[in-house]
């Protein structure tokens, strides 16, 4: 039965707020899905006698992707957040606004979660559970810090450009390369204790782009899954972990393009919940914290230049593809003759004694052959490069082909999206349904006066990448990827600054 109690963004109480627990598997366990590890809903519901919240993590890519992904983020449909949030507040008493869900961005092949109704059966009961456990307890906020795990992906290239580092992209060469962007490499905690002894719950927020779990395509969480499983064994299962994703929009492992060894998302995993336990212990916390929750729909105009960036990258690939022409060799007479050049650069098709009679003598037929072969070497790498620009702006074209596509489908020039800020204690989480890129995060950290305040991005809803109004003249993947126009980010930012005014 619906409780009515109104929810308030600012409420106190003189009594120990409650919160509660619960986890519940939500794989896909067909006979056809490999899975290396289980994905699961955690849910953490707290009461301060005025106001109740919900968080839900979820293992998932997204939170209702199919429109705006293609269906290439098939798992969570458009109708499951205001499903589950309708059956929350008709049955538990709980405000549907007052929900958080957030997913991880765990980017398994495949078809990841149980289906449709299983999703929205399993994840009510979860909160229906969680809510049933709720016990006093004490709230305290706080952040560690792990800047060895992951880097922005987006270069600064010398030529004013931006290049990511993708896996369907080689990477630039190492004279193009001007810098690497901003990084956060904050872990956002807040910590919740019982009011009788021992944690009950640990909410770390990190950005990590969660891509290539396992070598072999299987089912996993990834290295998050392995960090919230040894967050727990360290405070010997007596709390719950759980993972909010942060502004990943433009973050990766610095190990991602390692192609020598393969790839182990369990020492990352240690690494992210050592450095997360290692912040824990310094966090006190204390009774009567604040909750609260605000929200705010924007109208996100869409982009409406994809015609002019499509002509500007064929454009430039055009100029590629004439600077192919005029090279006589081919990777059989390269390869070799690269190697020569590269072993013996001073004496590369002869014995030295050979170029020194020839100079003696005044015969240049070596010294003129050289000149040839290392102009004929750096056609063929300068081809290869073009090639490789070739690849990546044809994929940027399709790209932009299908966000116009699909936003010329819709039926409005606007996208809704929902802003919502919610209280823990002293940690604030933004919640946003964009992929939000590190610049923007910090830029939102900087203006909010509470400190521990955190992104929590992939959070009720997907519209793909939030990229920063400076980076559109770029060309980097976030923004080919974006199909918001660049006014986005100002009323994002305003929004959220608003908001948090409110909380």
């Amino acid at each position: 039965m619906t409780q009515n109690r109104e929810p308030s963004a600012d409420s106190t109480s003189s009594s120990p707020v409650q919160a509660g627990v619960a986890k519940i598997e939500i794989t896909n366990r067909s006979p056809d899905a490999r899975v290396l590890d289980p994905l699961y809903a955690r849910a953490l519901v707290l009461d301060d006698g005025r106001t109740q919240l919900v968080l839900l993590t979820m293992d998932v890519t997204s939170i209702g992707g199919r429109i705006i992904s293609d269906n290439l983020l098939p798992d969570v449909s458009e109708e499951f957040l205001p499903t589950l949030r309708a059956r929350v507040e008709r049955e538990l008493g709980i405000a549907g606004k007052n929900v958080l869900v957030n997913a991880s961005h765990t980017h398994p092949l495949g078809k990841m979660l149980c289906d449709d109704q299983e999703q929205l059966k399993r994840t009510f009961e979860v909160i229906s559970q969680a809510r049933r456990n709720m016990v006093p307890v004490k709230i305290g906020a706080g952040s560690g810090r792990a800047d060895r795990i992951s880097m922005n992906r987006t270069l600064d290239m010398k030529d004013g450009t931006h290049w990511t580092i993708r896996h369907t992209n080689p990477s630039p060469t190492d004279q193009e390369v001007a810098g690497v962007g901003a990084q956060d490499p904050q872990i956002g905690i807040i910590r919740i204790d019982r009011v009788e002894g021992g944690t009950l719950a640990v909410v770390f927020n990190f950005a990590c782009h969660l891509l290539f779990g396992d070598p072999t395509g299987a089912i996993t969480g990834n290295y998050p899954a392995v960090a919230q499983r040894v967050i727990e064994q360290s405070l010997d299962g007596e709390a719950m972990a759980f993972f909010v994703q942060g502004a990943a929009g433009d973050v990766i492992d610095m190990t991602f393009k390692d192609f020598h060894h393969v790839r182990q998302i369990e020492p990352i995993g240690w690494a992210l919940a050592e450095q997360t336990l290692k912040a824990l212990r310094t966090i006190a916390t204390h009774e009567n914290a604040m909750l609260g929750v605000v929200s705010k729909t924007l109208k996100l105009p869409w982009r409406t230049d994809f015609d002019q960036c499509i002509a500007r990258l064929q454009a430039e690939g055009d100029r590629l593809l004439e600077s192919l022409r005029y090279c006589p060799l081919n990777f059989k007479n390269f390869l070799p003759l690269y190697l020569q050049y590269q072993l013996h650069p001073e004496y590369p098709l002869a014995d030295a004694y050979l170029y020194m009679q020839a100079d003696k003598v005044n015969d240049p037929t070596l010294r003129q052959m050289d000149k040839l072969n290392r102009s004929n070497l750096d056609k063929y790498l300068q081809n290869i490069r073009a090639m490789e620009k070739l690849a990546r702006i044809r994929e940027n074209i399709d790209t932009l082909r299908k966000h116009q596509r699909l936003t010329r489908q819709t039926a409005s020039a606007t996208a809704d999206a929902e802003i919502q800020v919610m209280r823990i204690g002293e940690g604030i989480l933004v919640g946003s349904p964009l992929e939000v890129l590190t610049e923007v995060a910090l830029r939102v950290k900087k203006a909010s006066p509470y400190p521990n305040t955190f992104i929590a991005a992939f959070s009720n809803g997907y519209l793909h990448y939030g990229s920063p109004v400076g980076n559109y003249e770029k060309g980097g993947y976030e923004v080919v990827e974006c199909p918001l126009s660049p006014q986005w980010q100002e009323m994002y930012e305003r929004a959220v600054g608003e908001l948090i005014g409110k909380i």
